[in-house]
């Protein structure tokens, strides 16, 4: 089993930053690829970025290419979040994902078999 904790979320004003990180543990050796995932309430959750951590393979929602830059570190089993230029449309809860089994597709929620419990992003218009 793998064991996601968030942090970094906080209450920043619109155009700020903000590096959201992922800690791993458990049996770690497993994943594959980490995923970042938001939902604001009474919306669904949506997929944001992803990288495959054996070869730094990364992908990106539309809606933040160019201002999110997802990476690793493997010796930390550590995932991060840059996030700079944030836009109100940015707030929202950000959730981590493990995948320990490739898949056809990075921004599919059913191929993340391990989930942290979120945490909240705010940015001020």
């Amino acid at each position: 089993q793998v064991q996601l904790v968030e942090s970094g979320g906080g209450l920043v004003q619109a155009g700020d930053s903000l590096r959201l990180s992922c800690a791993a543990s458990g049996r770690t050796f497993r994943t594959y690829a980490m995923g970042w995932f938001r939902q604001v309430p009474g919306k669904e959750r949506e997929p944001v970025a992803a990288i495959t951590l054996s070869t730094g393979r990364t992908n990106y929602a539309d809606s933040v290419k160019g201002r999110f830059t997802i990476s690793r570190d493997n010796a930390k089993n550590t995932v991060y979040l840059q996030m700079n230029s944030l836009k109100p449309e940015d707030t929202a809860v950000y959730y981590c994902a493990a995948q320990d089994w490739g898949g056809s597709s990075w921004s599919e929620e059913r191929l993340y078999r391990y989930w942290g419990q979120g945490t909240q992003v705010t940015v001020s218009s």
